[in-house]
């Protein structure tokens, strides 16, 4: 007798494993021939495919292992002495090797590495960034905090200091790098850093801290730098001078300090962050004995733009994941991506993923005429770091979830990367300053630099020389442009009345920063013959962003219909398509 009919077996989940996320990134690659010297866009082009074939395979694997792995304190030895190690997953310890051993990713900014004979452009470094984060967030962080420590101690350190631990930091053998992190925020002293209670005494060359120090990720760094009032020092932030503090003395020896436990962490869980007591550890001045937070703001605005990258490579990631259901997936006859509110979802996805690649490119271009001694690029890079950090931190956030949603059931299962996404995603936002003090920041630059008036200088000339941008587009962003910069302006000059407007006004300057961007790389992309869709995306920015539209107002849908079209389309989209 037969037995039941057998169930139809169900198609498997569309997936990007085996997909190599640098080759499959048009955006990434088509700006990078307008922000990177030829030459070196040359050379490097081989290392950034190897690192995009790593990322949706290898990497993947090695960050789900890390983050089912997280690390284990053992606050003493088998001796029973307080000597504190931290037990890290074979998986994370590989990563560590990839990202700063075989890609050297943590020195390339300051010396030459990866066969080029100088240090690397900011743009390709942050590229790597990008492209790594999307499998693993919170290594990214010990990297990003020893590259941007490497920077500051160069900067303001003294000369036997740099020459004491400048090599470890740039070495390449992974068992000789240092790594390095920032121990700044006390329970009393988060985002109001004034109120650190950190006591710095002095003891010869050198200097005893004392003090809790409540969330220090890359806990078992082997440097920190350390904010510290010295004794009887002023009040608030003038008084704070800034440290460097060895987990193991010159002879070898265990540092003064104790790592009291390890946080338990909604995400990038495979890094360990954790509370410390300083109990008269050794550490050295770095800089000015009071403009240590001065000095501090050198490392914050370096993670704080790295935040901003690691975010656009975090919405990148959820870009690759719906696009790849959407695309293999079918319902009630239809493939997904055919589907109209499907198109409306991904195109919501798309959006601020071009915009934070744009913005973060242009702030790493930014960077470098910054560190080349040129005003301009000093201002730009003043208020565009805050600026993207802002926002970018905040879309990966709903991008991920988004992301998620597109995938269905099967997106909110563990053994997929869309739940990895959304925990890793939230911390950006968090990290280096939460929005309202990021974005009082960007007032802040605004009112003291007058840096949103450098920015407008600066878009206003890129607009006036894009080849072929249409005119109503043209004018469309000179208009909301100016008006964005009036807008953060007016906010900087009102008081607490113009704070309240900070997170507004700074969301409205970075989005019309982003569409004169977008107008302006996909306007000399078509002069070359190449992709026009940036100006197409640019347009939908200040569309749906920057325009007004009434809520109750029908719209069937045929312009954006045709911009799903010629967007989620795989074919290069001409200057026709742009209205």
């Amino acid at each position: 007798m037969a037995g039941p009919p057998r169930s139809r077996r169900p198609g498997p989940q569309p997936e990007t494993r085996g997909a190599n996320f640098y080759a499959i990134d048009r955006s990434l690659k088509d700006l990078l021939t307008l922000y990177l010297p030829e030459d070196e866009r040359r050379h490097l082009t081989p290392h950034f495919e190897r690192l995009g074939g790593l990322v949706g395979n290898a990497l993947d694997d090695l960050a789900a292992a890390a983050d089912r792995n997280p690390p284990v304190l053992h606050p003493r030895d088998r001796q029973g002495r307080d000597d504190a190690r931290i037990e890290k997953h074979p998986a994370y310890r590989e990563m560590e090797r990839i990202a700063f051993s075989e890609f050297e990713m943590a020195a390339m900014s300051h010396r030459p590495a990866l066969g080029w004979p100088a240090p690397i452009h900011p743009v390709a470094k942050y590229t790597f960034q990008y492209l790594f984060s999307q499998s693993e967030f919170g290594l990214m962080c010990p990297l990003s905090m020893t590259d941007s420590l490497t920077r500051t101690l160069r900067r303001f350190g003294d000369a036997a200091l740099v020459a004491r631990y400048l090599p470890a930091l740039l070495a390449g053998e992974a068992d000789a790098f240092a790594q390095g992190a920032m121990f700044m925020t006390e329970q009393e002293a988060g985002s109001d850093v004034g109120a650190t209670a950190t006591v710095a005494v002095p003891d010869g060359d050198a200097w005893r801290l004392y003090g809790d120090k409540w969330f220090c990720s890359n806990t078992d760094a082997d440097l920190a730098l350390v904010l510290a009032r010295p004794e009887g020092g002023s009040p608030g932030t003038r008084g704070l001078g800034l440290f460097l503090m060895p987990r193991r003395l010159p002879d070898g020896a265990p540092n003064a300090y104790r790592i009291l436990r390890l946080k338990d962490k909604l995400g990038t869980r495979s890094m360990p962050s954790g509370e410390i007591a300083l109990e008269g550890a050794t550490a050295w001045l770095v800089g000015e004995l009071e403009r240590g937070f001065v000095q501090m703001a050198e490392m914050i605005n370096q993670s704080r733009l790295s935040n901003a990258v690691r975010s656009a490579g975090m919405i990148r990631r959820a870009l690759h994941e719906a696009l790849c259901v959407a695309r293999g997936r079918t319902a009630f006859g239809r493939r997904l991506i055919d589907l109209p509110l499907m198109q409306r979802q991904l195109l919501k996805i798309m959006l601020p993923a071009e915009e934070a690649l744009s913005l973060c490119l242009f702030t790493a271009a930014a960077l470098r005429q910054a560190d080349e001694g040129e005003e301009a690029g000093i201002a730009l890079r003043r208020i565009l770091t805050p600026l993207v950090k802002f926002r970018c931190c905040r879309d990966a956030r709903k991008a991920a979830g988004d992301a998620m949603e597109v995938r269905g059931g099967c997106g909110y299962i563990e053994e997929w990367i869309e739940p990895r996404l959304l925990r890793d995603s939230h911390l950006g936002s968090i990290w280096e300053g939460a929005s309202s003090i990021i974005a009082l920041d960007v007032l802040r630059a605004a009112r003291r630099e007058r840096a949103h008036e450098a920015l407008r200088r600066d878009l206003a000339q890129r607009l006036a020389g894009a080849p072929g941008l249409p005119a109503g587009l043209a004018a469309g962003l000179g208009d909301a442009l100016d008006r964005a910069v009036a807008f953060v302006d007016r906010a900087a000059k009102a008081g607490e009345g113009g704070e309240r407007q900070a997170r507004q006004a700074s969301t409205a300057l970075y989005h019309a920063a982003a569409a004169v961007v977008m107008a302006a790389e996909g306007a000399a992309l078509a002069a070359s013959g190449g992709d026009a869709r940036r100006l197409l995306l640019a347009k939908l920015v200040l569309d749906h962003k920057l325009i007004a539209r009434d809520p109750f107002a029908f719209d069937a849908g045929e312009d954006e219909a045709a911009a799903a079209a010629l967007l989620l389309g795989e074919e290069a989209v001409g200057l026709e398509g742009i209205h």
